[in-house]
């Protein structure tokens, strides 16, 4: 039986290309029934009310995407829940995103009986036997669901993460015919560079539906968080692990946007948003190596009992990238520029990023800047009387409108000609940073973050070095 509020169990996935491919048309064509009944309405529809219809033809077509690729799983819904997350920076209807993101929320899990055979076809009769598999899922996603087990031998307790069947073999077919149908369905704004998003989504994939890849992954944020008592990172099986398995240390605790952690007194929850918001400039400026899935659902909180130490557990390191040195480079230079409020360093940075060509109108390059200060804004220094910072100077997170007012500027430049789509780096970068502010605003945080940042930020008027070693020596410049 499903949990309360769980979506119920489907009794499979499709996994023939004809089979998601058909299954994607049938979509098409209830979309194209919707949108030529809108087309109709609206001709005698005028002012408010022709808007009205808009937002309910938006709303209606994105139910039904939702509907579909949360069926479907794997590759579609992938797509529908980076639609989502970055909703946001590529301008989406917001009735489409608030409809696209219960894919993060509320998947429908696969029932047992079809997931079974997976398991069973990869791990040997003799590694079965020693486990012991609850087989209600614990967490249901876009490429495969997570189960509870039992190590017979010990009670060590485990848990195995199992790939769809079908879903590593789909990929191809589902993007191409689902491309087609998002642009048939008119969800999407014009000039959206839809290949673009598809051909990162192909990228994506091919690392996430690699569970050993991810194995050695996990492993590698385990040995850099040993000595941090503030992170639990699970410990993996590779007995029990295969391309499409999984399996883990079972890690028990509370979610992060649950009521336990809104108990936490004030002290607590500021430790536990600067661990995060350290966590992730230690990820960006220090290992290359970003966790970009933001998602709260992987992560989980474990109270010290004393109240002095509490642990944020780390969950599914899939969505785990690297930057090129060129972005990297760029990036850091950037936020260098927006720290220390320098504005030809900023332009000079945007432009280095494909943001903007080097004939920009000056109104553009203020709006960018504009748009850069204010995403910096916890990280400055607080003037007596700022909104959003208390009296001892530390931002309140949870107090600030910061995320939309972000998304106004953003909205605001790229109205601009001048303004171009980020690069796919700096999206998934953003997605990240998103997250942590969200982490950080649902904790309720109150936090000085310019200490956090500062050891990477060097001196203002020191000019950028390049090659491997850039981040290093500008952060030992800056200690010296």
């Amino acid at each position: 039986m499903p949990k309360e509020g769980q979506p119920k169990a489907i009794k499979s996935i499709k996994s023939g290309s004809l089979a998601r491919g058909i299954s994607l048309a049938r979509a098409g064509l209830i979309a194209g029934v919707n949108l030529g009944s809108y087309s109709l309405s609206s001709l005698l529809a005028t002012g408010e009310r022709r808007q009205e219809l808009r937002q309910q033809m938006l709303t209606e077509q994105a139910q039904l995407l939702a509907q579909e690729l949360g069926r479907l799983k794997g590759s579609v819904m992938k797509v529908g829940q980076m639609l989502a997350l970055y909703g946001d920076q590529f301008l989406l209807p917001p009735e489409v995103v608030a409809v696209l993101r219960t894919l993060q929320d509320n998947s429908p899990p696969l029932e047992w009986e079809a997931l079974q055979p997976v398991l069973e076809q990869e791990l040997d009769s003799r590694r079965l036997a020693e486990l012991e598999v609850d087989p209600s899922p614990l967490a249901a996603a876009s490429l495969g669901q997570v189960h509870r087990a039992r190590r017979r031998r010990d009670g060590r307790e485990l848990c195995i993460k199992i790939q769809y069947p079908g879903v590593a073999e789909s990929i191809d077919s589902d993007l191409n015919t689902l491309s087609k149908l998002l642009l048939f369905a008119q969800v999407l704004p014009a000039g959206f560079n839809l290949s673009e998003m598809l051909t990162e989504v192909r990228q994506m994939l091919a690392r996430e539906i690699d569970y050993r890849q991810e194995l050695q992954t996990t492993e590698r944020f385990r040995q850099l968080l040993q000595e941090d008592k503030r992170f639990r990172v699970p410990e993996t099986f590779p007995e029990y692990s295969t391309q499409r398995i999984l399996t883990t240390s079972y890690e028990p605790g509370f979610t992060m946007d649950g009521p336990q952690a809104r108990t936490f007194s004030q002290a607590r929850r500021n430790r536990l948003g600067a661990a995060a918001l350290e966590l992730f400039l230690r990820e960006f400026f220090d290992w290359n190596l970003v966790q970009t899935d933001p998602h709260f659902g992987n992560y989980r909180l474990r109270p010290d009992p004393a109240g002095e130490q509490d642990q944020l557990v780390l969950l599914d390191f899939g969505a785990v990238r690297r930057f090129s040195d060129t972005f990297r480079f760029a990036y850091y230079e950037l936020v260098r520029a927006a720290f220390w409020k320098d504005k030809e360093r900023l332009w000079k940075a945007a432009m280095d990023l494909n943001f903007m060509p080097a004939n920009v109108p000056q109104s553009a390059l203020e709006r960018f800047a504009e748009m850069c200060f204010l995403v910096i804004e916890p990280f400055t220094q607080a003037e007596p009387g700022a909104p959003f910072f208390n009296p001892a100077g530390e931002y309140r997170w949870g107090a600030s409108d910061l995320t939309q007012r972000v998304a106004l500027a953003a909205s605001k430049a790229s109205l601009s000609f001048s303004f171009r789509v980020p690069p796919k780096e700096f999206i998934f970068l953003h997605r990240k940073l998103g997250g942590v502010f969200v982490f950080l605003a649902e904790l309720d945080t109150e936090l000085k973050a310019r200490p956090l940042l500062l050891p990477y930020m060097g001196k203002p008027s020191t000019a950028i070095a390049t090659g491997p070693l850039m981040l290093t020596a500008i952060t030992q410049e800056c200690c010296s």
